[in-house]
């Protein structure tokens, strides 16, 4: 934020009195927003593991952060691959089930997960049952 608003012409003086300001107060954290984001990630957007580490590093989070918020989760790629391949099958209702194998396959690479997981995933799930 610092650079961003010297290349705006601030005054360095005024930029560096606002960031310790804003840090003394606690509305610059980024040990606060990489866990934010990393639950936004893991929850909402239901990415794997690997995928929510590459979603906090695209946003600009610094890679000792990623590493120092992912190093104690226990969070499990299997659980978030079944809900969202259940989520999915809803939408791919009318294909075959090699088709919607297929695409789930390729919809949870894109995601992030490992394909040990999708395979796992795929072994767990019955996809008949879930298609009628």
């Amino acid at each position: 934020m610092q650079e961003r608003l010297e290349k705006r012409g601030f005054p360095i003086s005024v930029v560096s009195s606002t960031m310790k300001y804003l840090i003394g107060k606690g509305f610059i954290d980024d040990l606060v927003l990489a866990e934010t984001l990393k639950t936004d990630a893991l929850s909402s957007r239901m990415l794997s593991r690997n995928g929510a580490r590459q979603y906090l590093l695209r946003r600009g989070i610094r890679r000792d952060i990623v590493d120092r918020v992912f190093h104690e989760d226990n969070h499990s790629d299997f659980d978030n691959a079944r809900r969202l391949v259940h989520k999915r099958l809803r939408v791919l209702r009318g294909c075959s089930e090699m088709t919607a194998k297929r695409r789930l396959y390729n919809f949870l690479l894109r995601r992030g997960y490992s394909s040990d997981t999708i395979v796992q995933v795929f072994k767990d799930i019955a996809f008949e049952e879930e298609k009628s």
